[in-house]
């Protein structure tokens, strides 16, 4: 099969001819119909998660937003077959910890990602491991562009809003307005909240007004804490932070009024290494919530694709473009650039 693969970080991936996988008895091959071009796939390739102990060993094939139709199954596979439109998460469960089994699938203690742990969906075939645990039915109307959309960015953003318990008619407070961001915007406009995107690009800012954003604010330009304060007459209710920086985390947090919520997507990088001081006092004064949020468990992917399918969400509004796999070295390379503006996805293998 045809395969992007990184044979050395921040060197170019390499289009070469590899073995199709082979799946083992609880695993499925899919054929990949479209793949996510994630900025998280760029930092893999530059092994900006190190510190974090995740550095993918090379050669692998990055990769981990995909849409596709299962082509064979291993023989203890029960409720999949060769034929049947599918899509997974990016982290991979075992189905039978105690976090898998009370719904919270995205913390399996034995969670395993595709291009880090193994290889990915820049591919023509991609291996599902555990695949009546891993593998998600796609509705005839979701086709696989809007599978590889939902794939990280999109159902990340979307359960970064229900770890906030956004409520119609609160004010949430997005950091970024990137993809993780954008898809925030959705959802929380879904569930008729009032949306704020805060962002240093006005070009962003403007997808965002386009996304359902009823205000936004240019951190350039503005004191943000300030400005959403002005806004909302006091404070979010909800501040999400997408981006993983130090001042976007401070701006959420002080954005938020007496007894707001504040939900931490954004991993942060090597200068913050997971560490960022808070001020304490002022939450605790005010009972403000800090909470994390990672992926998307299993268990809520049925109300997303639900609201997807119904017209109410439209990851496919995100995609920037559609490319070949030839283009990935291109793609990444904007990503450096940071000129991406939405969801870059492989349609063409």
């Amino acid at each position: 099969m045809k395969a992007a693969r990184i044979l050395e970080f921040r060197k170019p991936l390499v289009i070469d001819n590899v073995p199709d996988p082979t799946p083992g008895p609880q695993d499925a091959v899919v054929r990949v119909h479209a793949a996510g071009i994630c900025r998280s796939d760029w930092h893999s390739w530059n092994a900006d998660f190190s510190w974090l102990g995740v550095t993918p060993e090379l050669p692998i094939i990055p990769g981990h937003e995909f849409g596709g139709e299962v082509v064979s199954v291993g023989k203890e596979v029960k409720n999949f077959k060769p034929g049947d439109r599918i899509t997974a998460p990016f982290h991979n469960s075992c189905g039978h910890c105690s976090y898998c089994q009370t719904g919270r699938s995205n913390l399996c203690d034995e969670m395993s990602l595709y291009g880090a742990s193994y290889d990915g969906c820049y591919a023509e075939y991609v291996l599902v491991k555990n695949a009546d645990i891993n593998l998600i039915s796609l509705p005839e109307s979701i086709d696989a562009v809007t599978a590889a959309a939902i794939g990280c960015r999109f159902m990340t953003g979307f359960h970064g809003v229900m770890r906030g318990n956004v409520k119609p008619g609160e004010w949430i407070a997005i950091q970024g307005a990137g993809g993780v961001g954008l898809s925030a915007i959705q959802t929380a406009r879904a569930v008729g909240a009032q949306v704020i995107a805060v962002d240093i690009d006005d070009e962003k800012l403007e997808k965002a007004k386009q996304e359902g954003a009823v205000a936004v604010v240019n951190a350039r330009n503005n004191n943000v804490p300030e400005a959403i304060k002005d806004i909302t007459k006091g404070g979010a209710h909800v501040g999400i932070d997408a981006l993983g920086i130090k001042t976007t985390i401070l701006n959420s947090v002080l954005g938020l009024r007496k007894g707001g919520r504040h939900v931490q997507i954004g991993l942060t990088a090597a200068a913050e290494s997971g560490m960022v001081a808070l001020p304490i006092d002022a939450m605790t004064f005010q009972e403000i919530e800090f909470m994390g949020s990672l992926g998307n468990p299993h268990s809520s992917y049925a109300g997303l694709l639900s609201l997807v399918a119904e017209g109410r969400l439209n990851p496919k509004s995100l995609v920037e473009s559609e490319v070949e796999l030839t283009e990935v070295n291109n793609i990444f390379d904007k990503m450096t650039r940071f000129e991406t503006r939405g969801f870059n996805v492989i349609t063409s293998f």
